[in-house]
């Protein structure tokens, strides 16, 4: 799918690194275009699991270097307008439900975004992402029908195809997989491993699809009014 020009783009994601794997492409693409992006990043992610491969990190250390790391993905991606939000990780989940809409709702009425990416309610894995998720969603379903955004959404968890069906479009990030890789890279702290990995089966020769590196599948979000 080729994309279209938009007003504005509006990206919600609750983690650093969130945004790189799922989106990265399609960011840079969007950047390319000249279209404004704004990325509300709800956390630093001070509580992620991995500390580098080897570790460089502590648990004192983790949410500044992750700090840059979203920094350097930012700037990998071509995003100009990053938010830190600075609520705390693994916690979102336990924000109250209105703050979390109003945090969403300041943003739409400061940015007047055409088109918000974030991820899926009830496809997201983590208790955060699905927080996140939900006050994206009942953000935009206090507005308007006919002045909302459009959410195009991420999903990759229970049973996803089986429930809601195919993604509705996948982009085609190939023409931009080096900028993906190098958002991914910046995220150093909690992907050091899998990027290594990456390049230890290509010189190995073994067999090994970059299809998450060419397309990033999304599913637009419908509102039954």
């Amino acid at each position: 799918m080729s994309l279209q020009p938009e007003r504005h783009v509006l990206v919600v994601f609750p983690h650093p690194d969130d945004e790189a794997f799922s989106s990265a492409g399609t960011i840079r693409l969007y950047r390319n275009m000249g279209v404004p992006v704004t990325y509300a990043c709800l956390t630093l992610g001070e509580m992620g699991r991995n500390l580098g491969n080897p570790p460089f990190a502590t648990r004192e250390s983790l949410p500044e270097i992750r700090r840059k790391e979203l920094i350097n993905a930012c700037a990998a991606m071509g995003i100009e307008d990053l938010r830190m939000m600075g609520l705390r990780d693994k916690t979102v989940e336990f924000e109250n439900d209105e703050k979390m809409v109003k945090l969403v709702t300041d943003l739409i009425d400061e940015l007047n975004p055409s088109l918000i990416i974030t991820f899926y309610p009830g496809y997201a894995v983590h208790p955060d992402h699905e927080a996140t998720a939900r006050a994206v969603v009942e953000a935009v379903r206090r507005i308007p029908k006919n002045d909302r955004p459009r959410i195009t959404a991420v999903a990759f968890a229970n049973n996803t195809i089986a429930n809601i069906g195919e993604p509705t479009f996948k982009n085609d990030v190939s023409s931009v997989k080096q900028d993906k890789i190098k958002a991914l890279q910046a995220h150093a702290s909690q992907t050091a491993w899998m990027m290594e990995e990456t390049t230890k089966r290509v010189e190995e020769g073994r067999p090994m699809s970059e299809s998450w590196l060419n397309f990033e599948p999304y599913y637009n979000y419908e509102f039954k009014d």
